[in-house]
C-alpha cells in the first residue's frame, strides 16, 4: 500500500468521532467499491498498531470464523 494513501486517510480522519468513524466503515462497507478497499486496511492497520495482544487475537479468532464459513 502506498505510503500516500495512508497520510491521505490519517488526514482525512483526524478529529472524527467514534460515530463518524462507524459511518465512514459502514458506507465503504455498503457500497462495496474496490478502491474503498485499500481505506478500510488503513483503518484496520491504526487499530492494530495501537491495540493490545488480547484483542489482537479475539479479533483473529473472529476472522478465522467469518472466513471459515
Amino acid at each position: 500500500m502506498d505510503f500516500q494513501i495512508r497520510e491521505a486517510i490519517t488526514a482525512n480522519m483526524k478529529g472524527h468521532t467514534a460515530t463518524d468513524i462507524r459511518g465512514v466503515v459502514e458506507d465503504a462497507i455498503q457500497r462495496g467499491e474496490e478502491h474503498l478497499l485499500p481505506g478500510l486496511g488503513v483503518f484496520f492497520e491504526k487499530w492494530w498498531n495501537m491495540t493490545d495482544e488480547t484483542s489482537k487475537q479475539s479479533v483473529l479468532s473472529e476472522l478465522a470464523t467469518a472466513f471459515a464459513k
